[in-house]
């Protein structure tokens, strides 16, 4: 197995051991393996995407169903992006597994690697997370039950289920708000005497909703839909560049309601705008049955590259949109590619590679605040953590991993925990109890969840300059009662506040507090904090052991706390 495959045991945790002594499987799991034949590739020999996409779908629905112990359908599927194209005579291995139930959906996780027989290689091809609906029984509304996290793999994809469920209900309302305030900024199309018209590119076909392509419950399935979309926009990315496009990614889309047996499905696809090396390709599914008006069934976009000899992307003709509404897809095409970079930019990469200050506007406003939360929760399911020193029941634990150290201070306090989430939410009150914070300003209330703070800190070092810090505040409430609230800090650039010559500016990787209810009086809170080199100075003594800062410092957070516990405090009204 290369290095690439080793995401394939994400699913698995092989090396648990269960006190019988077998091999840890999660119960939801559901595996499937499928050898590429021609029949399943395009012409050339690579597996169809529309394929992978309905056995992935199936995989996943089974899961789902298997959690649920009723029929499910599929109501959402995020962005996937894939990275490797799948050949003739390769084994397709799909993972999927229920990360966490809602009251009547649930995310399931899929996992798609690739195998090569002969050379024994294994890689990951894509990962990709979907949402589905239990259906009505005879009985009434299915109420799903509980998902429990058994390894630590289990408890951070549980935790982080909870805050891409909230990124997907506030998904298409964003996207709008955005496109409609960056289209405006974009300007006429750029006209070429070369552009190929978008009219050409335009495919419609029309499928019959027979019982192979739908469920035991008559409803077709999503993977099914998926597939057919995936055939009319590959027609007219080909039509845009006479040659054999690859699909690379698709956005989040949603059903918007079901079909069935016997309905006609219509597809239809243009292609919205061609960049240097990639073009978009809208879709849109359709369906009526006799002489029914047309139900909106689905609307997806889909981003092709067209490889050369050595697979690099090849330059693509330019595009001349319609009138009117080929003109606003073309622009709003522009928006899209910005938001996608930025999704896959700040959400796809490994904490590791996101650099600490990235520039904050509205655009990126949901992905950064999904990141941050998120750092903060992978922190948080770590069960590695070394005790390092223990003083009247506060506790300091740190953790060291790829290079970069880790601080976690732990305590409790006799105060209900909407309170404590309640006082430690506003940074501007953290300088009643945290000596490092000198000032602190509100910049920017982005929303209810979000705010933007300047923090100045002193010098570590006698007559040294002071540091200042641009933070996000990210909060969150629990999902349920196996969530915590958070308080989620890291480091942006906003063009309006750049460093000044009185400060050193520092950064923050990853920052906050975990708030969990123990009682309805008791609270156990944990701070964590990636360290930086600009955070490193405040805390390296307590780490060697050398002082207790972090004791008195906790200690008056917990006095505060205590003194404030019955005071609604100064919130800003946003917070309440």
């Amino acid at each position: 197995m290369t290095s690439e495959g080793k995401d394939a045991d994400i699913m698995l945790d092989p090396q648990l051991i269960q006190e019988t002594g077998e091999v840890y499987r999660n119960p939801t799991e559901v595996q499937m393996s499928q050898i590429v034949l021609p029949c399943h590739a395009n012409h050339c020999g690579e597996l169809s995407v529309g394929q992978l996409l309905k056995w992935m779908d199936s995989t996943a629905c089974l899961s789902a169903e298997r959690h649920a112990g009723c029929s499910c359908v599929t109501a959402s599927v995020d962005d996937i992006h894939f990275e490797h194209t799948i050949g003739v005579g390769q084994v397709v291995s799909i993972i999927a597994k229920v990360n966490r139930a809602f009251t009547s959906s649930m995310e399931v996780g899929i996992l798609v690697t690739c195998e090569d027989l002969y050379s024994d290689r294994q890689w990951k091809v894509c990962r990709a997370f979907a949402t589905f609906v239990s259906r009505r029984t005879e009985a009434g509304k299915v109420q799903l039950k509980q998902v429990i996290p058994y390894t630590q793999m289990e408890q951070m994809e549980y935790s982080l289920a909870a805050e891409r469920r909230r990124m997907r209900l506030i998904h298409a309302e964003i996207i709008t708000d955005l496109l409609s305030s960056s289209t405006a900024q974009l300007g006429e199309c750029q006209e070429y005497d070369d552009a190929v018209p978008s009219e050409k590119t335009r495919v419609e076909s029309v499928e019959l909703v027979l019982p192979p392509h739908a469920n035991h419950q008559v409803s077709t399935f999503g993977g099914q839909i998926m597939a057919w979309m995936e055939n009319v926009a590959t027609i007219a990315a080909s039509r845009l560049c006479n040659a054999h496009p690859t699909l690379r990614t698709i956005d989040m889309f949603h059903f918007r309601g079901p079909s069935h047996i016997g309905d006609r499905l219509v597809l239809k696809a243009i292609v919205n705008n061609a960049f240097k090396h990639s073009m978009e390709v809208g879709v849109c599914a359709e369906a009526y049955q006799g002489g029914e008006p047309l139900r909106h069934i689905n609307s997806a976009f889909m981003t092709f590259e067209v490889p050369d000899s050595d697979r690099k992307p090849r330059t693509l003709p330019h595009l001349r949109p319609e009138p009117v509404d080929g003109r606003r897809r073309y622009k709003e095409a522009i928006a899209r590619k910005k938001i996608r970079l930025d999704r896959k930019y700040i959400i796809s990469c490994k904490q590791t590679q996101v650099p600490l200050s990235v520039p904050w506007d509205p655009s990126n406003q949901m992905y950064l605040s999904y990141n941050n939360v998120s750092a903060l929760k992978l922190m948080d399911t770590r069960n590695n953590w070394v005790l390092t020193s223990e003083k009247n029941k506060v506790r300091l634990y740190t953790l060291e991993e790829n290079h970069m150290l880790c601080v976690k201070v732990e305590m409790y306090v006799s105060v209900p925990a909407g309170q404590v989430f309640h006082l430690l939410s506003d940074l501007r009150r953290r300088k009643e109890w945290d000596r490092h914070y000198e000032e602190c300003e509100v910049i920017n209330q982005a929303d209810e969840d979000d705010t933007l703070y300047r923090v100045v800190t002193p010098s570590v070092s006698k007559g040294g300059k002071g540091k200042d810090f641009i933070l996000l505040a990210s909060r969150r409430k629990p999902c349920d009662s196996r969530d915590p609230y958070l308080i989620a800090l890291r480091s942006v650039t906003l063009p309006n506040h750049p460093p000044t010559e009185d400060f050193s500016r520092g950064e923050v990787l990853c920052a906050g507090f975990t708030i969990w209810e123990e009682s309805s009086s008791v609270t156990k809170f944990t701070y964590y904090n990636q360290a930086t080199p600009g955070v490193l100075p405040y805390i390296s003594t307590d780490v060697a052991g050398l002082s207790s800062s972090f004791y008195s410092t906790f200690s008056a957070c917990s006095q505060f706390l205590e003194a404030n516990k019955d005071s609604l405090g100064a919130l800003p009204p946003s917070s309440f």
